[in-house]
């Protein structure tokens, strides 16, 4: 059996997505994505090795790991400056913790803070 951090987002062991699986036909979008428990096993290791923003940056990718990419690109143009009220920012920071993402929630919420205090929110 493959290790948590040794494998796809479709469960696939990222041992078996090769050149050749490719060329067969067999590799899905979700065989390429990676998988959270990937990027929470690399935000330990950064830890360990004294990097916290490395492992906390990791673990805020491994939540929006398991979104749909639309919604990932939705929280990405959200937080460009300029481009959201703080109060779209708070509801947006609303719906990442509903959707189990508090850490990126917790983002966006010192993001709104930051724009309204240096005049980039919209």
């Amino acid at each position: 059996m493959t290790s948590p951090g040794r494998r796809a987002y479709s469960g696939r062991p990222v041992e078996s997505v090769t050149v050749e699986s490719v060329r067969r036909g067999e590799v899905t979008q979700d065989d390429l994505r990676i998988h959270p428990e990937t990027l929470e096993s690399q935000a330990a290791v950064a830890e360990r090795h004294g990097n916290p923003q490395l492992a906390a940056n990791l673990r805020r990718a491994a939540e929006l790991a398991r979104l749909p990419d639309r919604d990932v690109m939705r929280v990405y143009e959200a937080l460009r400056p300029r481009r959201s009220t703080a109060d779209e920012l708070s509801a947006l920071a609303g719906w990442l913790d509903e959707q189990g993402c508090p850490r990126n929630a917790a983002l966006v919420r010192e993001a709104r803070d930051v724009y309204v205090r240096r005049g980039l929110a919209r």
